[in-house]
């Protein structure tokens, strides 16, 4: 089989598990079956393998004789690498370590009083708008067939992931989510230009930042015996 089509079924699969499974009628099917600990257990590993499967496929690809470039990225675009790199990881990893009721099994932490702080005052879906700004940035610096494939996955993915996880909270949780979707926005900064909450960087706590520009850097640094790409453009 063609390497890009490995990596247009592998892609395929990833999406599937999370658009056509995740949160929807086949979802509820599969926990009235199994029970929802052992549904968790099985999406975990299914999204886990198809992971694996995508970045192999898309290794494969990339330096096919199949992956037709389109564009190439211009240097200054490439120089933006770093900062926007900065920006994703300064959502993503304080999202990651912020209670927030987005995430799997922390539905309890919207009847909190303390529910939206630090950077879910930002966005609820942190973690997400990180792998959106990751995956666009990619998207663009990388002009060749495999990686649209690969990143636009992940891109597509993340967007629809934060309309998704507020349908399911919003249908699972009923007024205790409401009361928390008021003072939060899924758009970064939107809640907070609405005048729903206020920004305080001091919640978000200097070791969380420390966390995510630590993650930064080795991702810089590590970039190029990781991926075997510098992001340093020349």
């Amino acid at each position: 089989m063609q390497d890009m089509t490995v990596l247009y079924l592998a892609a395929l699969t990833f999406m599937a598990l999370h658009l056509l499974v995740s949160g929807t009628v086949l979802r509820r099917i599969i926990t009235d079956i199994i029970g929802e600990k052992a549904y968790l257990a099985v999406f975990s590993l299914a999204s886990i393998g198809a992971i694996i499967w995508l970045v192999m496929s898309y290794n494969a690809a990339v330096t096919s004789a199949e992956n037709e470039i389109y564009w190439q990225a211009p240097p200054g675009l490439l120089h933006m690498g770093s900062i926007v790199m900065l920006l994703a990881l300064l959502l993503a990893v304080p999202g990651l370590l912020t209670p927030n009721p987005t995430a799997v099994g922390a539905e309890a932490v919207a009847s909190r009083e303390n529910a939206v702080q630090g950077m879910v005052r930002i966005t609820r879906h942190p973690f997400l708008w990180g792998v959106v700004i990751w995956a666009l940035f990619h998207l663009a610096a990388n002009g060749d067939r495999a990686s649209q494939a690969f990143f636009g996955t992940f891109a597509t993915i993340a967007f629809l992931g934060t309309f998704s996880i507020d349908h399911k909270r919003a249908r699972k949780m009923g007024a205790a989510w409401k009361g928390f979707a008021r003072q939060t926005s899924n758009l970064p900064f939107w809640g907070i230009i609405r005048g729903r909450t206020d920004f305080s960087l001091k919640e978000i706590g200097w070791w969380r930042l420390a966390a995510a520009v630590a993650a930064w850097a080795a991702l810089l640094f590590g970039h190029e015996w990781l991926f075997g790409v510098s992001p340093f453009a020349v």
